[in-house]
């Protein structure tokens, strides 16, 4: 306080509360300042108090304005319309809400009539911004209910259309004619007299989605349609493919050429049509169209690399088909006849042949020497060397190479270098299969001929000369050797001995060594029952099975051999005669038992 005195004791010292002013009017100038200071005030229109009607109307009818707009915010049909087109559009929007403006509107000018024209005027038109800047929201919401609406009309239109096969661009055309039409419509009855409010962006963006839908349904339908045509020739070219390469031949390559140039035409031709619908510019359906070629040829390209990547495998096969079939795909039987060699070169052949087909990719008919190259260097490379090492020529190998002669790399499955490496490889796995059939065909000969040397039977022949002619001589001889004959055949017979050499001549020898002596026993006891007459009863039914046995083991059998249990070769004795059975001579002397064994 003491000091805020001294302030004002010395305000116009420096520190004080005036010193520190600027321009401070000396008291002797007071006079002159004030006069100076109303003149401004005077001149100044901004200053002038206003008339006091304008006063009046301006407080008034800005009260009342302010009542109408309350009582519309609250009015219960304006806020029904407004909980309303939450939900979805609204018949008569614009016709109900421009009632419900006009009420309040037509109030206000009723109560503000006798106010000055110029402040009631701006009032209502404060009023009206005021009341439409409430009302906006709402007709937004509506034109968004009203686009949405007519996008999924359309969506459901056109599927509609399509589904019943109409064309997609004319069913696109028909469907967003007719889903803008209904928007306009709905605009119309949306818009309020009041107000002049622009729809045109909301239609633009109707008519985007509507485009953007468009543009989406048609890659869809065209992916669809591609999809569908690209199954169609995989499933026309995949197995038809293959199985040409299975058969690999000179004209493989010509057939599958025929193969995919008709396939793709006809997929082409047919896709061509099922496009057309859409009214595509030409350049894109001219590029649909080489895709779906450059697709079936890919389809070609890709089975063949497949068939590339098993050709060992199919080589094998081939070379099994061919070497152990015959010309009628009935299988080989190694007789001993067959010539073993040139069935080889046959399947060999065969399967490099199959090999050439599958080396490179031939679609663009351009001729090439891979099967030549392969024969003359695989086929004819053996014969080829000894005579250049003969000779002392160093010739170049064809096959020490990465690329195939006119053949662009990346139409090349196998390079030579591979090729070369596939048939000494297959080479080294067929080589059983060959050994085999030769072994075979080695035992088939030995199982098959008993007969001496030719030289041998000469030497007999000529050695025995004198036996020869002694046995004619005396047919008592001819009569011993004769039973001699009968008996060995019979042991032969029951001993099984083709049979048992079949498994090795050791073994051979040794089960007819352990079998001998019984069987010798045993014929011989038999022979001695029927000299003395004392056939036991069960010596009918033994020499009828006997018999049997007999005429069974004539039936050739190549593969199987006689069971031990079986008896080819029977000698019995009775009053009449003597009786013997065996596979080769039937001797009956007997009647009485010729008749029991037709009977049986």
């Amino acid at each position: 306080v003491a000091e805020l005195r001294q302030r004002f004791f010395n305000s116009i010292s420096p520190g004080g509360l005036a010193g520190d002013r600027r321009g401070v009017v000396p008291a002797s100038g007071f006079s002159f300042s004030a006069q100076q200071i109303w003149k401004v005030i005077k001149e100044n229109k901004d200053l002038d108090l206003p008339a006091h009607k304008v006063m009046v109307a301006t407080v008034r009818c800005e009260e009342i304005a302010n009542e109408k707009l309350q009582l519309l915010s609250s009015n219960a049909d304006w806020l029904a319309l407004e909980e309303a087109v939450q939900s979805g559009p609204i018949s008569g929007f614009g016709r109900r809400l421009s009632s419900i403006l006009e009420t309040y509107f037509s109030e206000y000018d009723a109560e503000a009539i006798y106010f000055d024209e110029g402040v009631r005027n701006a009032k209502r038109k404060q009023l009206e911004s005021k009341a439409l800047d409430l009302v906006h929201p709402a007709y937004v919401n509506l034109l968004g209910h009203l686009r949405h609406k007519a996008l999924e009309d359309f969506k459901s239109r056109l599927e509609q259309l399509l589904n019943k096969g109409e064309g997609f661009a004319a069913s696109a055309r028909t469907c967003a004619k007719s889903c803008m039409l209904e928007f306009d419509q709905g605009c119309e009855d949306a818009a309020i007299r009041q107000a002049n409010w622009d729809a045109s962006k909301v239609r633009e963006k109707l008519r985007r989605d509507i485009d953007a839908h468009t543009s989406s349904v048609q890659s869809a339908k065209l992916s669809e349609l591609v999809a569908s045509y690209e199954k169609q020739l995989t499933q026309a070219l995949s197995e038809p493919v293959e199985a040409l390469f299975d058969a690999a031949g000179r004209d493989t390559w010509a057939s599958i050429r025929k193969l995919l140039a008709r396939e793709t035409e006809t997929a082409v031709s047919k896709f061509s049509t099922a496009i057309s619908s859409f009214e595509l510019d030409q350049p894109t359906v001219e590029k649909m169209l080489q895709d779906l070629r450059d697709y079936a040829r890919n389809v070609v390209e890709k089975k063949a690399r497949e068939e590339a990547g098993k050709v060992l495998i199919r080589m094998k096969d081939r070379f099994s088909t061919v070497f152990s079939h015959d010309n009628d795909s009935m299988p080989r039987v190694w007789t001993g006849k067959e010539d073993i060699k040139t069935i080889t070169k046959e399947a060999r052949t065969a399967s490099l042949r199959l090999l050439s087909v599958v080396a490179a990719i031939r679609l663009d008919e351009k001729p090439d020497k891979i099967e030549s190259i392969l024969f003359s260097s695989l086929m004819e490379g053996n014969a080829a060397v000894a005579s250049s090492q003969d000779r002392s020529i160093v010739t170049s190998d064809p096959l020490a190479s990465s690329t195939w002669e006119e053949v662009p790399p990346k139409n090349t499955l196998i390079t030579p270098v591979q090729c070369k490496s596939l048939w000494r490889q297959f080479k080294v796995e067929t080589e059983y299969t060959v050994t085999q059939a030769i072994s075979a065909q080695e035992a088939y000969k030995k199982s098959n001929n008993w007969l001496p040397p030719p030289w041998a039977i000469v030497l007999m022949v000529v050695l025995g000369f004198n036996e020869f002619m002694l046995l004619l001589r005396n047919p008592f001889y001819l009569m011993i050797l004769f039973v001699a004959f009968l008996l060995s055949k019979a042991l032969w017979v029951q001993l099984d001995v083709a049979g048992q050499f079949q498994h090795g001549t050791l073994a051979g020898l040794i089960a007819i060594s352990s079998r001998f002596l019984p069987t010798v026993m045993n014929l011989l006891k038999r022979l001695a029952e029927e000299a003395q007459g004392h056939q036991t009863p069960e010596a009918p039914r033994q020499q009828t099975s006997v018999a049997f046995q007999g005429f069974r083991n004539q039936t050739p059998n190549p593969t199987n051999s006689i069971p031990e249990s079986s008896v080819a070769s029977n000698i019995t004795s009775s009053d009449e005669g003597i009786e013997y059975s065996s596979p080769n001579l039937t001797q009956r002397k007997s009647a009485k038992s010729q008749e029991a064994e037709v009977s049986y």
